[in-house]
């Protein structure tokens, strides 16, 4: 449209530039011709004059010459008359002609050394006039000039008047034209286009109407739509196949879960019933550059999980509006669809003023139980003021939720993460016909670890107001069981693995989180990554690390580990470059601004250990980078460190396996990550330990291609078989109560 609009634009600067240069042309005519009657016009008086005056004339000053002069002096734009004699001496003048502006001796001698008409155009006290010096004979000799001085200011007048007539018609022409043209571009081409483009959007969305294979456009579009009308007839076809084939898929134990056969088991077991989910991070997040509204996807490994399955089945996602634009794009119920260029599924946004934000985000879910859950060596803080701002934006959050309800039978609601462990009890307590389930996305420490909360049996039983508890591993929901146990009064079934709480039963399952598994177009030897170009790394190897600037995921770690890896295997100086991506994360928490510091001077310091002036050993980026920026990295990168010193599932580690689709590359995996129960052909290794992260970037880089090969074969069929939209049909199945035999798994 742009392009368009400055094509369009481009054309009426031309047409403006054309008509400038014609009017200075006609102008510049006119000009010549009222100067060419103008001096016409003087050479007329001045023969009249001079048959008057030559016969009488004399180098005395004659009163009757004054006379004669002023006969016609001031009529019509003769301004007056002037003789001089031979020597240049003024004789005679009219007396319209001031004696103090009198100034045109210059001319007249002119006229007298060359015995012959002279023209000028001179400007005197702001006039505009036309002097003409005529030289005066006797017996043929000169004897003096004859000046004639007209007033010329009208030849201004005229050049303005063209001016302002040809911009008047060049205006109302360039103005004709743009209408024209618009007309022309909106009825001829916009229309089609648009027309075009939305079936080209329905094909590729999956949302093809039969009135679509019969898409009608005329004129230049004709035969483009003719051919969209027999695709779209044909996609349409292959579609309803699709469809069929994913319901036949229910029923079989080993086919994939693609997000055309979750779309197909929602479909076919909730009947229509909605699915909302909430979270405290949004999917997008729109914010102000230069002025004009852009979009981001936050760094989430949530929102990575969750983005598939909403585009897959639609519905409802509640989360906490935090962009600087979030409120200019959403309508009047606060909602915005999404994704922006293919809307699927609705985002509902909830405002949180700085105080909520500082005591729920900032102080209790990130400087309490974070911590709390991880188990890092960082101690909790559990401040009262905290507390109450968690219970209230769990509130504010319950509030809105039963609004969206209310007109709605037996919804389910997903609740996602630490963020919200009240939310599934509030839910419960006005609507116990809706099913709700939560999914703990970090860590569940032992009983012990988790007695030091002061509010920790709120927290318990707000949770198990949920009809499912989901944690990432079998270990985290043993915890869980012996937390509850110790810490409410409730009837604990280890067999159904099970919590009942007044009246209410919750079952605790393990549902380890997943990834996407998509075939990227390019091969490794064919992708480029702008990232790698944009840092200027140019080494044989390349190993990558990619997490939030956060103490629980082992960078600094991870960066000991390099440094004695150097020490020990010199050879892979200037050979090896590690590229860390850590995007700032949480900054108004201290402790993360303070760790952030440190990474940043370990940096630092091991590149001036190690560094030279054509090869930086470690490569630090600190913003976000967005999946198209990811995967080409993933791709060339020959080693992927993944050693958080705690972690509850982290995909990162997925993330690179997906992307592995030659089948190369190695993963170096942290024990303390859920994901290491999933991928246990990564190099595993304790992270606290130099030693052991050393020994298994020296053992990735010497690895065999063959090796690689089946290490990666054999995690990719891990991921395939157990991705993303299994694990959602399994916490939908289980959440809203869909018993074993209604589908298979």
């Amino acid at each position: 449209m742009k392009r368009i609009f400055g094509l369009i634009l481009g054309v009426a600067v031309a047409v403006s530039l054309f008509a400038f240069a014609f009017t200075y042309w006609q102008n510049y005519q006119e000009q010549n011709l009222l100067l060419d009657d103008l001096s016409r016009h003087s050479a007329l008086l001045a023969e009249s004059f001079k048959e008057a005056i030559e016969p009488n004339y004399s180098i005395k000053k004659n009163p009757a010459l004054d006379k004669l002069l002023d006969k016609d002096a001031g009529k019509e734009r003769l301004t007056g008359l002037v003789i001089y004699d031979v020597t240049g001496a003024l004789v005679a003048s009219s007396s319209t002609i001031s004696k103090g502006a009198i100034n045109f001796a210059a001319v007249a001698e002119a006229a007298i050394k060359g015995d012959t008409t002279v023209r000028q155009v001179s400007s005197v006290d702001g006039d505009k006039l036309f002097v003409l010096a005529d030289p005066l004979h006797s017996d043929g000799a000169v004897t003096g000039a004859l000046v004639v001085v007209q007033n010329a200011n009208y030849l201004d007048a005229v050049a303005g008047e063209v001016w302002t007539t040809n911009l008047v018609r060049l205006f109302v022409q360039v103005l004709v034209f743009l209408i024209a043209i618009i007309l022309l571009l909106r009825w001829l081409i916009f229309q089609p286009m648009k027309h075009i483009l939305e079936s080209i959007r329905q094909i590729r969305t999956g949302t093809i109407s039969d009135e679509l294979t019969k898409l009608k456009v005329y004129g230049f579009f004709h035969p483009i739509a003719v051919e969209i009308a027999k695709m779209s007839e044909s996609l349409l076809n292959a579609r309803q196949a699709a469809s069929e084939e994913a319901r036949l898929r229910l029923e079989k134990l080993d086919t994939p879960w693609t997000a055309e056969r979750l779309k197909e088991f929602i479909k076919h077991n909730l009947k229509g019933r909605p699915i909302i989910v909430v979270s405290n991070r949004e999917p997008y997040s729109h914010s102000k550059v230069d002025g004009e509204i852009t979009y981001s996807v936050p760094s989430s490994g949530l929102v990575t999980a969750l983005e598939p399955i909403m585009e897959a089945c639609g519905g409802l996602w509640v989360a906490h509006g935090s962009g600087d634009a979030d409120k200019e794009v959403v309508d009047s119920n606060d909602k915005v669809a999404l994704p922006p260029d293919e809307p699927k599924y609705t985002l509902k946004r909830i405002w949180l003023s700085e105080k909520e934000v500082k005591g729920h985000y900032v102080g209790f879910s990130n400087e309490a139980l974070w911590p709390l859950c991880h188990m890092v060596h960082t101690r909790p803080v559990f401040r009262k003021n905290d507390w109450l701002e968690y219970r209230k934006v769990n509130g504010k959050f319950a509030q809105s939720l039963l609004a969206e309800i209310k007109d709605m039978e037996q919804p389910i609601i997903l609740v996602q993460d630490y963020h919200f462990a009240l939310l599934p009890a509030m839910i419960k307590k006005s609507r116990p016909d809706a099913e709700v389930g939560i999914f703990w996305h970090i860590p569940w420490p032992g009983a012990e670890a988790f007695n030091i909360c002061p509010w920790r049996k709120a927290i318990v039983e707000g949770m198990l107001g949920a009809d499912v508890v989901g944690f990432h591993t079998q270990q985290y929901c043993n915890n869980f069981l012996d937390t509850a146990r110790k810490e409410i009064e409730s009837i604990v079934d280890i067999e159904q693995f099970s919590v009942t709480h007044d009246g209410h039963t919750s079952y605790i399952k393990p549902l380890p989180i997943s990834v996407a598994l998509t075939n990227v177009a390019a091969k490794k030897t064919q992708q480029k990554s702008l990232v790698l170009q944009e840092a200027g790394v140019k080494t044989k190897y390349v190993a990558v690390g990619v997490d939030r600037m956060d103490y629980t995921k082992g960078i600094l770690e991870r960066l000991r580990g390099l440094e004695f890896f150097f020490e020990t295997h010199p050879s892979y100086q200037e050979e090896l470059t590690f590229v860390q991506v850590a995007p700032l994360s949480r900054q108004s928490v201290e402790k993360y601004r303070q760790f952030a510091e440190e990474v940043r001077t370990e940096v630092e310091r091991i590149n001036e250990k190690f560094g030279t002036s054509a090869w930086t050993p470690i490569v630090l980026i600190d913003r976000n980078l967005t999946h198209e920026e990811l995967d080409p990295l993933y791709q060339v990168a020959d080693v992927c460190l993944v050693t958080p010193l705690n972690d509850g599932m982290n995909l990162v580690a997925k993330e690179y396996v997906a992307a592995q689709d030659d089948e190369s590359g190695v993963l170096v995996l942290s024990k303390f990550t859920g994901a290491a129960r999933d991928l246990k052909d990564a190099l595993i290794i304790n992270p606290y330990s130099a030693e052991e992260t050393s020994e298994a970037i020296y053992q990735a880089l010497t690895m065999s291609q063959l090796e690689q090969r089946r290490r990666i074969k054999k995690m990719r069929e891990s991921i395939k078989n157990k991705n993303i939209y299994r694990w959602a049909a399994e916490l939908i199945r289980a959440v809203a109560n869909l018993g074993s035999n209604e589908i298979s798994l």
